[in-house]
């Protein structure tokens, strides 16, 4: 949520500085870029809490937990380098999406293991 929530100021800084209100999305290109990391994140955080929740809940809370922690960096990073240029992005990107992965890889381990075995 302090995520999201710093995300969601940055925006509105971005709108203040450039004097660009709502509902407009378009602008100086460091507004959109700002906008869009922001927008970004918000999409990929229910895929996120669902996968952390059912990794924690079926593998193990502190394995679950410090991929979480990475995740949350990695977007952190993610946000601040594409505010800056879009290429600042990429590695942060592809660094999420692996830890996305992974806690997808926990989440479906616990469950088999749940299930499939007494």
């Amino acid at each position: 949520v302090l995520f999201s929530a710093y995300f969601a100021m940055q925006v509105i800084y971005a709108r203040r500085k450039y004097k660009i209100s709502p509902p407009e999305t378009t602008g100086h290109p460091e507004f959109e870029r700002t906008f869009r990391a922001q927008a970004n994140c918000s999409e990929y955080f229910p895929i996120f809490i669902s996968l952390l929740w059912v990794a924690g809940i079926f593998f193990h809370q502190g394995v679950a937990a410090a991929c979480g922690l990475l995740y949350l960096y990695t977007r952190l990073r993610y946000f601040q380098g594409y505010a800056e240029a879009a290429q600042g992005r990429l590695g942060p990107l592809y660094a999420s999406a692996w830890l996305l992965w992974v806690l997808l890889g926990l989440a479906l381990a616990g469950l088999l293991a749940h299930f499939l075995w007494p």
